[in-house]
């Protein structure tokens, strides 16, 4: 079992920045894979983005050059860096775990944090 707690949402400006934590217990963080997702109001949830436990990453095209996922496999945390907020990366942001190699697939990954909440609005 793996424990997933999100926080660092809130409500930005756009063009403002946040960074979110996702602070992971049980067992060995650093074996898995990590990925965010978010779910905007009557959307599906979407990938964000995803790094390896060796570090290697993956981002959507819509966050790429605006977003930066990293991991501290001390702290069993991994951060979603968000600069240059739009009012459309307004959602539930996620994080999930997933033993092996990341994926861009929500179903794929095996647990899951409760969530927290991102509002870009001016």
């Amino acid at each position: 079992q793996v424990q997933l707690v999100e926080f660092g949402g809130g409500l930005v400006q756009p063009g403002g920045s946040l960074r979110l934590s996702c602070a992971a217990s049980g067992r060995t963080f650093n074996w898995y894979a990590v990925g965010w997702f978010r779910q905007a109001p009557g959307k599906e949830r979407e990938f964000v983005a995803a790094i390896t436990s060796g570090g290697s990453r993956s981002y959507a095209d819509s966050v790429k050059d605006r977003f930066t996922i990293s991991r501290d496999n001390a702290k069993n945390t991994v951060y979603l860096q968000m600069n240059s907020l739009k009012p459309e990366d307004t959602a539930v942001y996620y994080c999930a775990v997933r033993a092996g190699t990341p994926s861009f697939v929500d179903r794929d990954y095996d647990y899951w944090g409760q969530g927290t909440q991102v509002t870009v609005s001016s």
